[in-house]
């Protein structure tokens, strides 16, 4: 075999499409741009989000509060899934992505008080709530916050 022998797969590749190149091909004069308007115009077209001059979605919403665009947001997990540990195990992120609990954990995990805890365990998380943190120390384990 050699380099000129060499072609792409029949189909998976196609000639471009030469637009104002005359009538008989299909694409010529205006260039499927259609007749005059602010689309026909070179460098015509509106920005992202315009809605011919009707008050656009994202101003028509209201907005309240404060919104920190900069919040790392936390997996939430519920006490519940602990009991799938041993007994006197450390529960850590690398644990639960391990036993398949989640899939992925881009900033932390943050333990809700959903469900029971029957095992003594280390818990190391980003944070926990009131109620997780009581029922995991009521079964004899720790909440560490790392």
């Amino acid at each position: 075999m050699y380099i000129n022998d060499l072609s792409p797969a029949a189909g998976s590749t196609h000639v471009d499409k030469r637009k104002g190149r005359g009538h008989a091909t299909g694409n010529g004069k205006t260039a499927g741009r259609g007749h005059k308007g602010q689309k026909a115009r070179s460098g015509g077209g509106t920005r992202i989000g315009f809605e011919g001059g009707q008050m656009p979605l994202a101003r028509r919403i209201p907005k309240r509060g404060f919104n920190n665009i900069f919040a790392k947001p936390l997996d939430a997990l519920n006490v519940s899934v602990l009991d799938r540990f041993e007994d006197g195990s450390v529960v850590d992120v690398q644990a639960i992505l391990d036993a398949g609990i989640i899939s992925k954990c881009k900033y932390g995990i943050k333990f809700l008080g959903g469900g029971d805890v029957s095992r003594k365990l280390t818990v190391k998380a980003s944070a926990f709530s009131e109620t997780a943190k009581q029922k995991i120390e009521a079964a004899g384990g720790k909440a560490e916050v790392v």
